[in-house]
């Protein structure tokens, strides 16, 4: 029998997508972070960002390396606003049942996105 992936161990999309509301809910109170959805049509951004978190847990959904670069190349996103960020997903997943080790194999793929996602 294959090993179980996070996003099956945590409950698929569905999960995910819990996560990633309340995760949003959390970042848009954040007044450094908030800022950077004033003008993002949020359900279109969680439906992206439930693939990119799923993906994230080894889900079926995945980004390129070229695509999420193309996603936040516009952006200026600094080191201070990833660790924020980063910061508040792992505080996100581990309120919803994630396990420290878990959290912390998440925020190491995120980790590796790092210079692709910040300016």
């Amino acid at each position: 029998m294959a090993d179980q992936t996070l996003f099956e161990k945590y409950g698929g999309f569905s999960a995910v997508s819990r996560v990633v509301l309340d995760f949003y809910d959390r970042l848009l109170d954040s007044d450094e972070i908030g800022p950077f959805f004033d003008d993002t049509e949020m359900s279109k951004l969680v439906d992206h960002q439930t693939k990119f978190i799923a993906s994230l847990l080894g889900g079926p959904s995945s980004y390129s390396d070229d695509h999420l670069k193309q996603l936040h190349t516009h952006l200026d996103i600094k080191h201070e606003h990833m660790d924020e960020m980063k910061a508040v997903l792992a505080k996100t997943l581990t309120d919803h049942g994630f396990s420290e080790d878990d959290t912390e194999t998440v925020m190491g793929e995120l980790e590796a996105r790092r210079g692709i996602i910040v300016g």
